[in-house]
């Protein structure tokens, strides 16, 4: 076997031995996303795509419960929420909150933490309770961080 020949077979080898090595190691550095840390207090203003509707503002305490899950505690100025539990899921820099008011009214806040973990802009959705005291109402607003 020649040299010529030896350098054919060997290179390509070689060179796709080389493009695997940068692959893993790329992948190894870079992990898989991990989730925004969006433990403490947060509060801001959300307001509805409706005119008629006054903005409320929402400070949420979030904290892990025994379970090691994250739950917020809420509380706002609003007429149609009192006092929400909140579920909060965290996907990246995606944040869901999801929870009810002590009278049944339920709220949905959606949105993605910035680069810097201090302002999650987002949309709410929020459905009245059986009392018919609100109807459903849904707009968007901004959390920040304390």
């Amino acid at each position: 076997m020649t040299s010529r020949t030896l350098l054919r077979i060997v290179l390509p080898f070689f060179l796709l031995m080389i493009g695997a090595g940068v692959l893993i190691s790329s992948t190894v550095s870079s992990g898989q996303q991990s989730a925004t840390d969006v433990r403490g207090t947060w509060s801001g203003t959300f307001f509805s795509k409706y005119p008629n509707v006054a903005p409320f503002t929402i400070t949420i305490v979030i904290t892990p419960n025994l379970q090691g899950h994250l739950v917020g505690s809420s509380s706002l100025n609003s007429e149609c929420l009192k006092g929400a539990q909140l579920k909060v899921t965290v996907t990246g820099s995606t944040v869901v909150l999801a929870g009810s008011g002590e009278a049944g009214d339920n709220i949905t806040v959606r949105g993605t933490v910035d680069n810097t973990g201090t302002l999650l802009k987002a949309n709410y959705i929020l459905n009245g309770s059986a009392s018919g005291r609100c109807e459903t109402d849904d707009g968007t607003g901004s959390l920040g961080k304390r």
